[in-house]
């Protein structure tokens, strides 16, 4: 956790990885654009975030739904978390590019904030957010600014962000502070392996050009067990799973194997 001590910390990023990414901001959420890959890769990794946070948060509440046949306000409340399971529920998208993971989130009920460093990708999500009609609080920003105003939520997502910053551990302890006891912390990013170099260095960005060529640093890859260090005590690892892409068919997939990518789902105690 993150003492008072620590919330003066230096900003935390990189103006480089900033530039790089602004200058493909209007790809977010293109289909045929720079991170066509990038978003058949969300739809799985979303996958396991949406899973995880009915798992933890709904499973005794869909225990108790009610019997009777008469729309009963126990009845009606049911059939309101069946289009929009996470009401209720609030959640934090650290480092949410063009909003990803933030809108589909918040389309389920969730109270979604977004928060990146590029402020073009706020713009972009913001557009995408009305367009669709979906509200976000989107935010030009860092974690360190939340965790200065005292915020905590129930859900914290750091998805392929850690291996962008200049100071991995600083953000990570940051996220850990933002969740409330009892609540989940998200962390996702890619395993510093032989094979994730020549995975997601060489061929996702050199041979297939699934990603602009200089998109990663592998020094900056980090290890599973790394990530549990950083998140420290009060926090226990409820979940792991790696994600590969098979690249015939160009389908991602679940494995159990976190060599390259990987998302891991930690339970903060109360």
């Amino acid at each position: 956790m993150l003492d008072k001590s620590q919330k003066s910390a230096p900003i935390n990023f990189s103006q480089q990885e900033i530039d790089r990414f602004d200058a493909l901001a209007e790809s977010w959420w293109d289909p045929n654009g720079n991170y066509k890959t990038a978003l058949d890769f969300n739809r799985a990794r979303l996958s396991v975030i949406e899973s995880q946070i009915i798992s933890h948060f709904l499973k005794s509440e869909q225990a108790q739904s009610s019997p009777q046949n008469a729309p009963t306000a126990n009845s009606l409340t049911n059939a309101t978390h069946k289009t929009k399971p996470f009401t209720g529920l609030s959640i934090v998208d650290i480092g949410c590019g063009g909003g990803l993971i933030s809108e589909p989130l918040a389309l389920k009920g969730a109270d979604v904030t977004g928060i990146d460093a590029s402020a073009m990708s706020i713009e972009v999500a913001k557009r995408h957010a009305k367009k669709s009609n979906v509200e976000v609080d989107y935010i030009h920003g860092l974690s360190s600014d939340l965790v200065s105003q005292g915020r905590q939520f129930d859900i914290v997502i750091n998805a392929e962000v850690v291996e962008h910053v200049p100071d991995q551990v600083q953000l990570i302890k940051e996220c850990a502070s933002l969740v409330k006891p009892g609540g989940l912390l998200v962390l996702a990013t890619l395993n510093r392996t032989i094979k994730s170099f020549i995975i997601a260095i060489v061929g996702a960005e050199y041979v297939m050009r699934y990603l602009p060529v200089g998109t990663h640093d592998w020094k900056k890859f980090v290890k599973p067990t790394e990530l549990n260090q950083w998140v420290g005590e009060g926090f226990t690892l409820k979940h792991e799973t790696g994600m590969a892409l098979n690249p015939f068919i160009k389908v991602w997939k679940l494995t159990p194997n976190p060599s390259v990518n990987y998302l891991q789902v930690y339970h903060r105690s109360l």
